[in-house]
């Protein structure tokens, strides 16, 4: 039965889908079968992968309208036992168009209970955002992995968020659990950098993951041509921290 876990911070720029395309890669390398969902309206993870967005007939909005199976809105990518469910920019009508239906925080659960069992790990690539498709993928979700760039607004927002987590762990999903904190965007160079990843392992101690995303020109080129790092150049420092993060993650799953 696979794991499903969310990759959410509301604050944008944090690395969130950079995190959800290059885990699922290394996931898939690592001969795990993972299903990447696009719950994103800007549709980067769709575009990050190499499939056209404007293309896209059936995906993450459709699936969350229940026009479509969740069957129906996988397209195979062309890294090893990577599929995804992709979005497109019609996914930000969806937050008003749910918004009177009943169970509306339940409607991305429902929708992939029928893959959950053909999969090893399914991700779900949030939005920038602490609205209804968010929610919809912290209620889905077994875990949540939370980016934190290595800045100086790093735990800003931060407590919010975790807030949120605890309120859908109240209310909609009492399993939801905090797969880890995962700093981004290091770089060793700056003492900024440093005293975040010691403030944050200060304060949250073993939900912190051990690998740590360093800054890496290699990382930001790859979506631009529709790859992950791991098909881009699987030997970049990038591809090294996100092939050792998807074996913490096994590791622990194990």
């Amino acid at each position: 039965m696979g794991k499903i876990i969310a990759i959410a911070n509301q604050k944008g720029g944090v690395g969130k889908t950079t995190t959800s395309i290059n885990l699922a890669a290394s996931l898939g390398v690592l001969e795990k079968k993972v299903l990447l969902i696009d719950a994103d309206p800007q549709a980067n993870a769709t575009s990050g992968i190499g499939i056209d967005v404007e293309s896209v007939q059936v995906g993450t909005y459709q699936l969350l309208e229940h026009s479509n199976s969740a069957k129906e809105a996988i397209v195979k990518t062309e890294t090893p036992n990577l599929d995804i469910i992709p979005a497109h920019i019609d996914l930000v009508a969806i937050e008003i168009e749910l918004v009177d239906k009943e169970s509306r925080e339940y409607m991305l659960k429902k929708a992939i209970t029928g893959v959950k069992e053909d999969y090893d790990y399914i991700l779900i690539d949030c939005a920038p955002s602490l609205g209804l498709l968010t929610l919809n993928a912290l209620t889905a979700a077994d875990a949540v992995i939370i980016p934190i760039q290595c800045e100086y607004f790093a735990l800003e927002g931060l407590g919010k968020l975790l807030n949120t987590i605890k309120s859908v762990q109240k209310i909609h999903n009492k399993d939801l659990d905090i797969e880890g904190l995962l700093l981004t965007m290091y770089d060793s160079r700056l003492r900024l950098s440093n005293q975040v990843v010691e403030e944050v392992q200060k304060h949250f101690n073993n939900m912190v993951f051990q690998t740590i995303i360093q800054r890496n020109v290699r990382l930001s080129e790859a979506p631009s041509y529709g790859e992950s790092i791991i098909n881009y150049d699987a030997s970049s420092k990038g591809a090294n921290n996100y092939l050792s993060l998807a074996k913490e993650i096994i590791n622990k799953n194990s």
